[in-house]
């Protein structure tokens, strides 16, 4: 295990490299905020898939990749005079402190649903308008609607137990079942839309995270289709529903 002045020595390594690279390589010179936004969006997504495949040799070289854009942003935030790196790590810190009073100060927190309770509660002592205002606007929907559950609820706006939220999920979908033959697609999205939503809060109390779970049946729809196309003997337009099922029953029993 690396001691910390090796840590710090090999961060410093990466500020030295970022300042050699800003100054003499054409491509990182032309880098603006706006250019490295969706290549860190990209560099997120694969650290994603990494922690998916619990590959903890990529999960060490994306990490890196991230903290080099982190770098990189703050060298052109240095640039333009508006902060440099180190006023960014020292802002997280006063920040994380000022936010965990139970380790900091003399506020009790027995458990985590205190302490989100209590971080949820300081940021609005800081002047946030909203519980809602710290999630992103552009952050994929399902991602979003479990932050905003969990973070609404964290102020008490939350059903009494689980045996609720189930009855709304089944009020949802019912009300769903009464448009869905319509031909108002508005109405039907929105009725759609309240049966995810109840979904993804029924999740939440059953302490399921429900992207992790519906890209795991991703990942096993893909691995199970994928070996339905090597394994049949014909192209899969030119089989029968019952053909192909065969082929996934297999595909299932291959993957125990």
């Amino acid at each position: 295990m690396s001691n910390k002045q090796e840590k710090l020595e090999a961060f410093g390594r990466l500020l030295d490299i970022m300042d050699d690279l800003r100054a003499k390589c054409p491509w990182d010179m032309k880098q603006t905020i706006e250019s490295l936004r969706i290549l860190t969006i990209e560099e997120t997504y694969e650290l994603s898939d990494a922690i998916m495949d619990k590959n903890y040799l990529d999960i060490k070289e994306e990490l890196g990749d991230i903290l080099l854009h982190m770098v990189f942003y703050a060298k052109i935030g240095e640039e333009q005079a508006y902060f440099h790196i180190g006023d960014a790590l020292n802002g997280v810190c006063e920040k994380l402190i000022k936010r965990h009073p139970h380790i900091y100060g003399d506020v009790i927190a027995d458990d985590e649903d205190q302490v989100k309770r209590n971080w949820e509660q300081i940021k609005l002592s800081e002047g946030k308008k909203s519980v809602l205002s710290g999630v992103p606007t552009s952050l994929p929907a399902m991602v979003k609607a479990y932050r905003m559950q969990e973070k609404t609820a964290q102020v008490g706006f939350e059903w009494k137990d689980k045996a609720d939220v189930w009855k709304k999920v089944e009020e949802e979908i019912n009300e769903f079942k009464e448009v869905a033959d319509l031909s108002d697609q508005d109405k039907k999205e929105d009725e759609f839309g309240d049966i995810l939503f109840s979904l993804i809060n029924y999740a939440r109390y059953a302490g399921i995270n429900p992207e992790t779970a519906l890209e795991k049946v991703n990942r096993k729809f893909k691995s199970r289709f994928e070996y339905s196309e090597e394994h049949a003997d014909q192209p899969l337009n030119e089989m029968t529903l019952e053909q192909m099922d065969e082929l996934w029953n297999e595909a299932k029993l291959s993957a125990h």
